[in-house]
């Protein structure tokens, strides 16, 4: 910057007549006196008075109208911080794999494609090998509801008089009928809007957990700066105990759902009970939503167990109870109670909240949620009450 005699940069508002601004000569003079080669732009004045009626006034007018925004803001793009979150979520549940390949010897970007690639390789395998079947299936248990509907009437007779009273079998029969030109057209438009917006969905959360996760390490310091350096060492600690306990939920619900999928799948093979695979599927989708999708799952296949008998379906029930309890003394304890420790109480209220406020993903997000805030309560908010 090239400041002349009179305070004014020489490059801007050429040619300067102070002549005709006589209003600003004074403070052009004022301004070349204490521009100084260590502060070329002045010293800072002093600070306004926040005690003034004026400031406190504005400061609260201001304080109203950024919260009002902000809560604007946030309920317009509802959706979209949904997806950041679950790539958040995701990217904080890769982690683990990242940091061990890279503390043996993996560039970050090889260590977060490696995982990728791994992943997309599960993944595309499991849908290479389960598709056609689950189809196959889907469309056999579509066309053939009705019969099995006739079929537990005949069986059943509590189901006949259940079925000639509300007409379930013309209301099914209705429902999947091909001839129904309107319906089956919104169905396919509905289906359309649902498919796209899953696929940009996913799409969105993909590229953000790559994102994430190639620059997790830049992004964990840049929070950890947000924490005064007196308290940064200890805000360091609690901040790596919520990232494991999130990233250790995240991968072992995603193992205790596979192993439940495989002994359901062959429970049901071993009883001949219809559509296995397809009712595996469901099991594993459902039981990675906590406290009750288990439960949603026994009950749908324990429905299409009564195909086959009563007996098979009241065994099924006796089947899904012992892979409860099994899941719960057992796997979940081995598997994330070391990492995610979170009472009954607390993961039940937390879970209804969080679906509640989200739907599927804030029931999905409670645990690890309720774990992060139970960890800062502990450590923070408890121990400054006993002092008090």
């Amino acid at each position: 910057m090239t400041t002349g005699a009179g305070g004014h940069d020489d490059s801007v508002a050429q040619p300067h007549s102070p002549a005709q601004e006589q209003p600003i000569v004074a403070a052009e003079e004022g301004a070349a006196r204490i521009s100084t080669a260590a502060h070329p732009l002045g010293k800072p004045g002093p600070r306004f008075d926040r005690r003034s009626p004026f400031f406190i006034g504005m400061a609260g007018a201001a304080g109203v109208a950024v919260t009002y925004a902000l809560i604007e803001v946030v309920l317009a793009a509802r959706g979209v911080l949904v997806l950041i979150a679950v790539a958040a979520f995701l990217a904080i549940g890769l982690e683990p794999a990242v940091s061990w390949l890279v503390r043996r010897g993996f560039p970050r970007w090889a260590a977060v494609a490696t995982v990728f690639v791994l992943a997309f390789a599960v993944l595309a395998g499991f849908l290479a090998a389960a598709i056609p079947p689950m189809v196959t299936q889907g469309g056999a248990l579509v066309h053939n509801a009705p019969d099995y509907l006739g079929h537990l009437e005949q069986r059943y007779p509590v189901l006949e008089e259940l079925s000639t009273r509300f007409h379930l079998q013309d209301e099914l029969r209705r429902a999947l009928d091909a001839s129904n030109a309107p319906m089956v057209v919104g169905g396919l438009v509905g289906a359309g809007k649902f498919v796209f917006s899953a696929i940009s969905g996913t799409v969105i959360v993909v590229v953000l957990t790559a994102y994430f996760l190639a620059d997790f390490a830049h992004i964990r310091s840049s929070i950890y700066r947000l924490a005064p350096n007196s308290r940064r060492p200890r805000t360091i600690l609690i901040g790596d105990e919520i990232f494991a306990k999130v990233g250790g939920y995240v991968l072992g619900n995603l193992l205790i759902s596979l192993i439940t999928a495989v002994l359901t799948f062959v429970w049901l093979v071993a009883f001949d009970v219809p559509y296995p695979l397809l009712l595996a599927v469901l099991v594993a989708v459902l039981d990675l939503i906590p406290v009750v999708g288990s439960t949603l799952a026994g009950v749908v296949v324990a429905l299409v167990a009564l195909t086959v008998s009563l007996p098979v379906s009241l065994a099924t029930i006796v089947f899904f109870i012992a892979l409860r309890l099994f899941e719960d003394y057992l796997l979940v304890p081995r598997i994330i109670g070391r990492t995610v420790k979170v009472p009954p109480m607390v993961t039940v209220v937390a879970v209804l909240i969080g679906g509640a406020l989200l739907g599927i993903v804030g029931a999905l997000l409670a645990i690890p949620v309720a774990a992060a805030v139970l960890l800062l309560a502990r450590e923070t908010v408890f121990p400054q009450l006993d002092r008090g």
